[in-house]
């Protein structure tokens, strides 16, 4: 671009702009009447020796240099502005204050705008307490009055980076100066309540929003949305539902953001009658429901394990033409899985698929998992081997589900084969994956490659956590091994790690195995006084059953049994078989055991643990040992109660002839 000035002496003098790397732009002047070159161009750096000799003069001191001498050109406010915008976009702090001295000995007017500009920079930068010092500097540096704009523009940086106490007290420490006298407008209200419920402060957040009409400042649909919010995520759903009412009242109309909160919201509770009459309630405001109100649905309807009914959301959402996307597939896939309906849920991936989406690795990571717990190892191979054919490449999570079913399926060497495959490409192993090839080790009856890989976890520096030292200590105990066992057991209580329950019973039953029951016991009742992941359940309950009727220690059995039920832990199958065995086989003279699990059920009943009674029904159906007619009575009355009857008759029929 050339621009044209008109000299005192009628010259005309040429400005040549050209892209630099400071500001967009370089002025070089040249005189094409007298050939005047009033400013240089920089030479280019020759090289003497492999060095550099010289390096051009900053951009800026050139302008400024020679400003005075262009007639009637001269550098005003607008072109620092634009020098401050210009180092603010690469986050050149030093140039901006290089920038801030010069305005300051030329007594330059600084202005707001200059400083919300560098407040920004320095959120892109990460440097909120930066912010927060210039703007404690305008007035007495600067001379520059801040405004609310300024105190919104450093609130926000400081809110952004997650630093919501900061915030709270850069907020009060400005509003509550009198020398500022700074009055807090919508804005600054909207990201104080932010700030509030993202720490938890609702009730407080709640006193600020009742705070604004006396501010004179009228709250907008981003207020509701943000308190709504933060009601929701302590679990007041009543109050944010109430206050789409009050907005309303208010003459705040509702936006889809703000039904999506109070749905989603509702999802996570498992209240989709109410979630769906929101849906309602959002036509009747003219508000669509869109991507983000369909897959919030769906993942609530997921949660709550009604998949044919998200299938059905699924269909009338392509209905509304409302494109479903990644995240609408994933979800309803995930709950197949989780449902154990992973082939259904391979189904929607092809139909995913040729809607043109594309599953991520998380997605087929859970479909490849789901489908090798349900034994389906082929159909997971083959989804894999697809994978692979149209372009995802595998991550770690990807690899690490694949050698964990293949571990399964017993085909450890498999398992070891893609393991290698993994490391080649660059993808680390996790504890997950060494564990999974462990835990497969051990069920092959390869506890010395077990060994070995736990060996060379350590010496990869991969974190042994909880879940390793598990599976290692089970499978010692499995294989006899109690003594390593016990040094692995010491060895996870010595680096803080807490057993969880299956820990606990894989060392209870090593223990029991050997003979040392009174020491299993020890560790059981040191359980009991655990936190909630370390208490035992039945299974626990089933080895210490089996080693004290092995001893013929029935009424210790009983006492155990009655502290199982008090702890609410209900009797399964393996509970009964174990009890019928040790009546038939250790009581003079022998008895079936029907009394026995008559009087079972009648107290799972007394303590309203009706499907528990009812797993001791079906048992006693297997065995062909009737209960009385006074026990059915109380089985019936409580499954009527629970107003399941239909479901109640079905079962029944189903395991009499199935």
């Amino acid at each position: 671009m050339v621009l044209t000035i008109s000299t005192t002496k009628k010259l005309n003098i040429k400005i040549y702009l050209i892209p630099c790397k400071l500001f967009n732009f370089q002025a070089f002047l040249y005189s094409s009447d007298q050939n005047l070159q009033l400013a240089k161009t920089p030479e280019k750096p020759h090289l003497e020796n492999d060095k550099i000799e010289t390096n051009p003069p900053p951009i800026a001191d050139e302008m400024f240099k020679f400003s005075p001498k262009m007639g009637s050109f001269k550098v005003g406010d607008s072109t620092f502005y634009n020098l401050v915008a210009n180092h603010a976009s690469i986050g050149d702090f030093r140039a901006i204050e290089m920038v801030f001295d010069r305005m300051k000995r030329e007594k330059r007017v600084f202005l707001e705008k200059v400083f919300i500009l560098v407040f920004k920079a320095y959120g892109k930068s990460h440097l909120p307490e930066k912010a927060v010092e210039l703007f404690e500097r305008m007035a007495g540096d600067y001379q520059c009055r801040p405004s609310v704009r300024s105190f919104n523009s450093v609130l926000n940086v400081v809110i952004q980076e997650g630093l919501f106490y900061r915030a709270l007290e850069f907020y009060s420490c400005v509003i509550g100066s009198r020398s500022l006298n700074i009055m807090p407008n919508v804005l600054s209200f909207n990201l104080i309540i932010k700030a509030m419920c993202k720490v938890g402060l609702v009730d407080r957040a709640i006193e600020v929003f009742r705070e604004m009409p006396v501010r004179k400042c009228v709250p907008d649909v981003f207020t509701y949305c943000t308190l709504m919010d933060g009601l929701c995520k302590e679990n007041r759903l009543d109050e944010a539902v109430s206050l789409l009412d009050e907005m309303q009242i208010e003459g705040c109309f509702p936006n889809s953001a703000t039904f999506n909160v109070l749905i989603n919201g509702l999802c996570r509770k498992g209240d989709l009658s109410r979630a769906a009459k929101l849906v309602e309630n959002m036509f009747l405001k003219g508000c669509v429901p869109n991507e983000v109100t369909y897959n919030t649905l769906l993942h609530g309807l997921c949660l709550a394990g009604k998949l044919d009914k998200a299938i059905s959301l699924l269909n009338r959402m392509v209905s509304d033409k409302r494109v479903p996307n990644d995240i609408t597939f994933g979800t309803i896939i995930n709950g197949l899985v989780k449902q154990r309906r992973a082939v259904d849920g391979a189904q929607l991936l092809v139909s995913m698929e040729e809607r043109g989406h594309r599953a991520n690795q998380y997605v087929y990571s859970s479909l490849i998992s789901g489908l090798f717990k349900e034994g389906k190892s082929e159909e997971a191979l083959r989804i894999w081997k697809e994978m692979t054919e149209r372009g995802c490449k595998p991550n770690t999570v990807l690899y690490s589900t694949l050698v964990d079913g293949l571990c399964r399926d017993g085909k450890v060497d498999e398992a070891k084969e893609i393991f290698s495959e993994m490391r080649a490409r660059g993808c680390i192993p996790n504890a997950f994956t060494y564990s999974s090839l462990m835990r497969g080790y051990f069920q092959t009856g390869n506890g010395q490659k077990a060994l070995l890989m736990w060996k060379e976890m350590d010496q990869e520096s991969c974190v042994q956590n909880e879940v390793c030292y598990s599976v290692l200590i089970h499978g010692l105990c499995g294989d006899g091994k109690l003594k390593e066992a016990t040094l692995i057991w010491k060895q996870m209580l010595s680096k803080g790690y807490s057993p969880d329950v299956v820990t606990y019973s894989s060392m209870i039953h090593g223990f029991c195995n050997s003979g040392l029951v009174e020491q299993g016991l020890k560790l059981f009742n040191e359980m009991i006084c655990k936190e909630p992941n370390s208490q035992p359940d039945v299974v626990t309950y089933n080895i210490i059953f089996s080693a004290l009727c092995k001893q013929s220690s029935i009424s210790h059995a009983i006492d155990l049994l009655n502290t199982m039920l008090d702890r609410g832990c209900d009797p399964d199958l393996v509970t009964c078989n174990i009890f019928l065995k040790c009546l038939q086989e250790n009581v003079n003279p022998p008895q079936d055991g029907r009394e026995f699990l008559d009087e079972l059920v009648l107290r799972l009943c007394k303590r309203q643990r009706t499907m528990g009674a009812s797993k001791i029904i079906k048992v006693m159906l297997q065995k062909f040992l009737p209960p009385k007619v006074s026990t059915w009575e109380k089985v019936v009355k409580e499954v009527c109660k629970a107003k399941r009857i239909r479901a109640a008759i079905d079962k029944c029929w189903t395991d009499l002839f199935i």
